[in-house]
């Protein structure tokens, strides 16, 4: 006759079990239960950038996408946020981390991020957010049906630094020399941005000067090199740090009355002049809507990279003020926001 097993023997079997359960979630896309009451673990999405603290506006955007896939965070989903705010340097150990704890999906924002996350795990999906070509940087392989586990959003900033020097020519029509700022370290969108500012300034027969600065300690003697040249104005290179040091770019732009023009319309609600670029809010949006899908069991193969097409132009007003800078009626018009 076999002897019943004992309770501690059936306590350590669950526990096996349940060991078993958590690691299988580590090597595969799980469609998580949703109801409030059901005996579940809490799925964890792991994000993961640059200087999230800056971005509440947006990472609420990116909990709206995820809410309309009927997660919330607290309630049925948890959060976590891995902000690397001591630069690039950080973000593989973030991301390392992430994957110790388990994430269900890791958000990666910007290029950086989404290469330490995607060094970091062959397994978990990774949704990303980036500026530069991600077949280029390797990310994926294709748009259309990404292999692999990574899937995300590209956002074509390196195809836009053409029309933000038009539009900048536009506002300061009497402009002749325009410096364009940008990250040497960080090819991906400095190359771009330098060949197409050139290229469209000689069409605008315009003297384009590029600055170079690679870190935030750079940025304070690359401002005092660019004001000896003496620029009527200035175009900022999209780029992470560049990101980072926002606040400081906006304040030394206005330090050395330069007239900028920026790719966020970050630099603008913080006192820039004027911006062009992609609608970060609703892309965040969109990548939270993702993240549900993947919760509820979608694949990253099945989810294609998309290219947001929303772009937006803001001007503040009261900046151009104290710039003395007259807005033409027609830029104002098609302005789709008006800071005053």
């Amino acid at each position: 006759m076999t002897e019943p097993p004992s309770p501690l023997r059936m306590l350590l079997s669950r526990h096996t079990k349940r060991r078993e359960f958590i690691t299988l979630l580590g090597g595969a896309t799980v469609a998580w239960p949703q109801a409030a009451g059901a005996q579940q673990l809490m799925p964890l999405v792991g994000f993961l950038g640059p200087g999230l603290d800056r971005r509440q506006h947006w990472l609420a955007s990116f909990r709206t996408g995820l809410g309309a896939e009927g997660f919330t965070d607290g309630r049925n989903v948890r959060i976590e946020y891995r902000s690397a705010d001591g630069g690039a340097e950080g973000l593989p150990a973030l991301a390392a981390d992430l994957v110790q704890q388990g994430a269900a999906v890791i958000v990666a924002s910007g290029p950086p991020a989404a290469l330490a996350a995607k060094r970091a795990t062959p397994i978990i999906p990774v949704v990303f957010m980036s500026g530069a070509d991600p077949v280029q940087l390797g990310l994926v392989s294709s748009f259309h049906r990404p292999d692999g586990n990574l899937t995300g959003f590209y956002f074509q900033v390196t195809e836009l630094p053409a029309k933000r020097l038009a539009l900048l020519h536009e506002l300061l029509p009497m402009a002749r020399r325009i410096a364009v700022l940008v990250n040497p370290a960080y090819a991906a969108t400095a190359v771009p941005t330098m060949r197409d500012t050139r290229v469209a300034g000689h069409a605008l027969s315009l003297d384009i000067e590029v600055f170079n600065a690679s870190n935030g300690a750079e940025i304070g003697a690359t401002f005092a090199a660019l004001s000896k040249w003496r620029p009527d104005g200035l175009l900022i290179g999209s780029d992470p740090l560049f990101n980072t040091e926002r606040a400081r770019l906006v304040a030394l732009a206005a330090h050395h009355s330069l007239p900028a023009s920026h790719f966020q319309r970050d630099y603008v609600e913080s006192g820039g002049l004027m911006s062009y670029g992609p609608d970060y809010a609703d892309t965040y949006r969109q990548v939270g809507a993702y993240v549900g899908r993947i919760l509820k069991g979608a694949r990253t193969t099945d989810l294609p990279v998309q290219q947001p097409t929303k772009l937006e132009m803001v001007i503040n007003l009261k900046t151009a003020k104290s710039l003395g800078i007259d807005v033409p009626p027609t830029l104002l018009a098609r302005a789709d926001e008006v800071i005053e």
